[in-house]
């Protein structure tokens, strides 16, 4: 096949690849269906695939929690999924999944899904923009950071990127995002880390041949960089399509060309990575999850908008891995979902669910412990609007266990990439725990309870932890971080705190415990 016909078979959109200079932003062109995250100095084929659910997941209606179903019912009867209809988990008789969502159950079912419950962080912010970058840069939510979590780590592995690359070592791009386009997140400290794929113009305009020299000036060095970047762009863009033509065969699974867009990225993601792509990480996207209205069809919400988006995700993340297993890598790949922010528990009048906090996130692949970590989440009786799920693990946690478990970060390294220590998480085999089941069982085994609840003026929390790192927090109803009440060394043992009503507006609170791996919330409510 000769390259013109590769291009327009099958990169229909435009490719970029945006850089920084002084901050100011430059593209060279790309195609949207070709996106990859290369090799790093570290030894390992290891790949992570990451999927953006943009428009913030209504998590209530992705994992359900059935053992709270009296209180979803009250709270969303216009967009509840009926109970009959919830697809069951083996192992988790009070959790299960929307209907839609027939192929993430078979991987769960497999032990190749693992459901991270009430994913957030403890001030969130209800903004698209705001979050993302919050998400993207894995700063503090009144932190403003110009790097990325994955730009931070490819700097680590890739020190003074871009002079130099592509060289015999490292021929290929160090970041690739697919349909995608969130330069945030592989933004590094000096230099924009990622090759974006999304138009197949830039194939005609590329230059052949040798410059004239850049002037030594100011301007004139940012010519070069730029220049740089174009050349780069180029040989990454062939070593694209040889790994595309270094495959002629794939699993059949996949939904027919052009009726699930998610599933044909991460075909063309899996062709690449068994051809012989040294990149490491992928980003690609599926978008339309703000779901303020006609979430679902009225009177029938098993079909609508949300539906039809779990579909195409649950199709995609199957049919993906069922290929990687049938071209022999499904050792080496792990997939990763994220979204800006979940929904409110309340849904609206206009069939649809607004802003929220937490959500889940789903880890896939071979490799990964399966099953749910965390517990569903406690919902209150009368939910009102203001009421939000308050996160049970905050993100960075996630994406500092796979970056440690997955990819060998050592911890030094670590903390200089994600910038501050987060909680553990046993994400990844091997792992210091050895299943998820043991860390739920563990986190039941803890005791956290508050007394009188409802509180008028104050109350106790009493918990029981084992030896370890301690943290108490109060979460208001709309999952903000209100106030910490230990953050300490504590020995195995119980322990008692007096909690005073600061003039707080009543509602439905959230105490959170976390001991070590462990964590454990339970509702507040504030009376008068």
């Amino acid at each position: 096949m000769k390259r013109r016909d590769f291009i327009k078979t099958t990169a229909p959109a435009a490719v970029m690849v945006p850089s920084l200079v002084n901050g100011i932003s430059f593209a060279a062109g790309t195609n949207p269906w070709l996106e990859a995250l290369a090799q790093s100095a570290q030894d390992t084929d290891r790949v992570l695939v990451l999927i953006f659910l943009s428009g913030g997941n209504d998590g209530l209606n992705t994992v359900i929690p059935k053992d709270q179903y009296s209180q979803l019912a009250a709270a969303r009867s216009n967009v509840l999924i009926p109970e009959n209809q919830v697809l069951a988990l083996n192992g988790y008789p009070n959790t299960g999944f929307h209907p839609s969502m027939t192929g993430m159950r078979d991987l769960f079912n497999q032990g190749k899904l693992q459901v991270i419950q009430s994913v957030g962080y403890p001030q969130p912010n209800f903004s698209h923009f705001r979050s993302t970058d919050i998400y993207t840069s894995a700063s503090d939510s009144d932190q403003v950071l110009s790097s990325g979590w994955v730009g931070r780590y490819l700097e680590t592995e890739y020190p003074g990127f871009p002079t130099g690359y592509p060289n015999a070592n490292n021929p290929d791009p160090l970041a690739v995002q697919l349909g995608a386009n969130l330069p945030l997140l592989f933004q590094g400290p000096a230099a924009q880390m990622s090759m974006t794929v999304s138009s197949p113009a830039i194939f005609d305009q590329w230059v052949t041949g040798t410059p004239d020299p850049a002037p030594n000036t100011p301007a004139g060095d940012e010519l070069t960089y730029i220049r740089n970047i174009s050349a780069q762009t180029q040989q990454y863009a062939q070593r694209l399509i040889q790994a595309y033509l270094n495959v002629s065969s794939q699993s059949p699974g996949y939904p027919a060309a052009g009726t699930n867009y998610l599933a044909d990225v991460l075909k063309l993601i899996a062709r690449l990575i068994k051809g012989g792509l040294q990149s490491r990480i992928y980003l690609c996207g599926l978008y339309g999850f703000d779901t303020h209205a006609t979430q679902v069809v009225s009177g029938q919400t098993t079909t609508g908008v949300h539906a039809n988006l779990l579909q195409m995700l649950s199709q995609g993340m199957k049919a993906f891995q069922d290929d990687l297993q049938y071209l022999g890598i499904e050792d080496r790949v792990l997939g990763m979902t994220f979204s800006e922010f979940g929904r409110r528990v309340k849904s609206n009048a206009s069939t649809g669910t607004d802003h929220g906090a937490a959500g889940p996130m789903f880890v896939f692949g071979k490799k990964i412990h399966g099953g749910v970590l965390g517990t569903n989440p406690t919902l209150p009786a009368n939910a009102t609007d203001n009421d939000n799920l308050p996160m049970q693990y905050d993100f960075r946690s996630v994406y500092a266990s796979v970056l440690k478990d997955w990819f060998c970060v050592p911890e030094n390294v670590l903390q200089n990439i994600m910038l501050q220590n987060f909680q553990y998480l046993p994400i990844v085999n091997p792992a210091c725990i050895t299943s998820i089941q043991e860390v739920n069982t563990l986190s039941e085994a803890l005791i956290l309870k508050a007394y009188p609840n409802p509180m008028v003026a104050s109350c106790y929390a009493e918990y029981e932890v084992p030896a370890g790192h301690v943290r108490l927090d109060l979460y208001d109803p709309l999952g903000r971080l209100m106030k910490t009440f230990v953050n300490q060394y504590q020995q195995a043992g119980t322990y008692k705190v007096w909690i005073e009503n600061e003039n707080y507006p009543i509602g439905n609170y959230h105490l959170r415990l976390q001991s070590g791996p462990l964590q454990k919330t339970t509702i507040l409510v504030v009376a008068r």
